[in-house]
């Protein structure tokens, strides 16, 4: 199977912002440390509460998963997120 390119997407808490931040830069050390993937972090041009987490040129994808679901329950991602807001993670493959 191809790699799959991850696109994380979700709105923050605007008051949490700075510790997303930290909590982001710590789960981007631990994908790269475990799964050789270097993360990148945006926000929305029109909208500054919207973030994406991407992570390109994923190999062994079920991995992944399991190590991005571990890693935000551990770091607390999801205390920083808008109220009643959800991490969504959509996975794209190259067109063959």
């Amino acid at each position: 199977m191809s790699p799959a390119s991850v696109y994380v997407y979700y709105r923050v808490d605007p008051e949490r912002l700075r510790e997303l931040q930290d909590v982001v830069e710590q789960l981007f050390t631990v994908v790269r440390r475990e799964v050789g993937v270097t993360g990148c972090w945006q926000r929305r041009r029109d909208d500054p509460t919207t973030y994406m987490e991407v992570y390109p040129d994923v190999d062994d994808v079920p991995r992944f998963e399991a190590l991005l679901a571990r890693e935000c329950e551990r770091l607390g991602v999801y205390r920083c997120l808008a109220p009643g807001g959800a991490r969504r993670v959509e996975f794209f493959v190259a067109v063959d």
